[in-house]
């Protein structure tokens, strides 16, 4: 079985077993995918007291936990804190044994179907720019942006360059599709091509190198459905689109 939903933002309370009881017949075999904005890895510095808890709360959960990045994640601890596997034919990253970070533009096999995983997006919520803790003025900016409204972030404490795919990963994307015939059953990111962002956003978002390279994948690639969170909606796009928010759906494998 495999389940999948969108953004958490380290609020795991999605699954409990009230809210999720599914998971009573699910093993470490099954599994559930979140599609971005994980949130579990994101403390300065390494693991805090929380984010223990929360880790160790979804190891010993029946299911095995994947997901992929989305913009908002700790990329410093992400990228360098934990060791990258090959598992069920792509890369990850292990945050525990049964907790795992889908790496970008890798193709996996999961019950006798192929995922092609690629996380990432813009921040939306960075209007009054990005703060830099080795500015001279940086107490300055931040008092002033504190008085206004107008949402900001800090670089390597709530942003990071990373957050957007690099040229090397849109070709690893590229190349392991290939090797697919560009040809797989589902694909898995957290933000759209730009073209499916313009019809859910009526112009709110802007198009960037992330969304103009799912634009090549929806154009070039043939797939059955496509999961993506980002935007904090749950909607049927089409029929082989899906926006996923706090819903928890179950693929169909037939």
């Amino acid at each position: 079985m495999i389940y999948i939903t969108g953004d958490c933002h380290r609020d795991f309370r999605r699954f409990n077993t009230r809210i999720f009881p599914e998971q009573k017949e699910m093993t470490k075999d099954d599994f559930v995918i979140i599609c971005g904005d994980f949130g579990g890895v994101w403390s300065e510095g390494g693991e805090d007291s929380e984010e223990r808890y929360l880790l160790k709360w979804l190891q010993e959960k029946p299911f095995t936990t994947l997901f992929v990045d989305g913009n908002h994640e700790n990329f410093d601890r992400l990228y360098e804190e934990y060791p990258v596997k090959e598992w069920h034919g792509g890369n990850v990253h292990e945050i525990r044994p049964s907790v795992l970070h889908l790496m970008r533009g890798q193709v996996f096999e999961l019950c006798g179907k192929t995922f092609f995983t690629f996380g990432g997006a813009s921040s939306h919520d960075v209007s009054g720019g990005i703060l830099d803790r080795s500015d001279p003025n940086y107490q300055e900016k931040k008092k002033k942006l504190d008085r206004g409204w107008k949402p900001y972030r800090i670089n390597h404490l709530s942003w990071w360059q990373e957050e957007l795919a690099s040229e090397e990963e849109m070709e690893e994307g590229r190349k392991n599709l290939a090797v697919h015939d560009n040809c797989v059953d589902f694909i898995v990111t957290h933000c759209c091509a730009s073209s499916v962002q313009d019809a859910i956003g009526e112009g709110l978002f802007q198009k960037d190198r992330e969304t103009e390279y799912f634009e090549e994948i929806l154009q070039t690639v043939q797939f059955r459905k496509w999961f993506f969170g980002h935007y904090h909606d749950n909607r049927n796009v089409s029929e082989k689109l899906l926006l996923l928010y706090e819903q928890i759906i179950r693929i169909v494998m037939k």
